[in-house]
């Protein structure tokens, strides 16, 4: 089973510079892909995974010189997929998580690092755990904890981003904005830091308010009107996909739920809840 995620808190140059890496903080939360082989039933008609998930298992038993036993792989996915949930690598880690309960390993972080870095840009959905993650060199840069958690109202705007398409005019912003993202990169870090979840949700607006110069979400301007209305601490999105929703640092009451659920159906869209990070 992997968790998946709602976006990132933080997207950005991991420090102001003209040569900038893409950094993410991404944002887990309560749905999850999971992946199952069953030894010896017969294998069904048609491979039930995806594609980056056969190249997991072509990769993994290379790295490691075995052989798959005769079976049959099942799958089950909460994450929508192309919105920015971390849905592919959230199958490919749970996938690996299966092989490694399979063989009776133990799991190598490492060795999961180098299969995935063979497959595509990866959030940090390996680690149960927020950390600040360069997602093209596949590198932890730091481990973050897991004493933040906030309750999510969002929804999922139409369309969608490809990552890599847009890499090079992220980094143009990234190169020009790039003092404003390192303020807001440390003030996040401080956050975690000290355990303050508000202090977090704060910085991660600012994050949501520099990706909107670049990759806007029609929402944005509507949430950022009515977030103290709402009670919200800050804006989360997916900074290269279509989410978009408020943290709350305490769980909203029924009452308030019913007031967000008609404010983003007044958007056109509808909302969803769920519970992000830990805490």
């Amino acid at each position: 089973m992997c968790h998946g995620t709602l976006g990132e808190l933080y997207q950005g140059p991991l420090r102001a510079g003209s040569a900038p890496d893409i950094a993410l903080v991404s944002f887990p939360f309560d749905r999850h892909s999971w992946v199952h082989f069953t030894p010896g039933a017969a294998p069904v008609g048609t491979l039930p995974l995806g594609r980056k998930s056969q190249t997991a298992v072509r990769l993994f038993l290379a790295h490691y010189g075995l052989t798959l036993p005769p079976g049959r792989w099942s799958t089950h996915s909460e994450l929508r997929v192309g919105v920015g949930m971390a849905s592919s690598t959230a199958d490919a880690v749970a996938t690996l998580r299966c092989l490694f309960r399979l063989f009776a390993l133990d799991w190598d972080t490492d060795a999961v690092l180098r299969i995935l870095a063979a497959i595509e840009r990866a959030d940090s959905v390996f680690l149960d755990e927020f950390a600040l993650h360069l997602s093209g060199r596949h590198r932890v840069v730091r481990r973050l904890g897991t004493e933040v958690g906030f309750h999510t109202a969002y929804v999922c705007e139409p369309g969608a981003v490809d990552t890599a398409s847009v890499t090079s005019l992220l980094l143009e912003h990234y190169r020009r904005r790039g003092a404003e993202y390192e303020r807001c990169l440390g003030d996040l870090l401080k956050g975690f830091a000290s355990g303050d979840p508000a202090a977090v949700a704060r910085a991660a607006g600012t994050s949501a308010a520099l990706s909107q110069e670049v990759l806007p979400k029609t929402s944005y301007a509507g949430l950022l009107a009515h977030r103290e209305r709402f009670g919200a601490e800050g804006i989360f999105v997916a900074h290269t996909g279509c989410l978009i929703g408020y943290l709350f640092v305490r769980r909203p009451d029924a009452a308030t739920k019913s007031e967000l659920s008609a404010f983003f159906r007044s958007l056109g869209h509808q909302c969803s809840f769920a519970q992000g990070g830990y805490g």
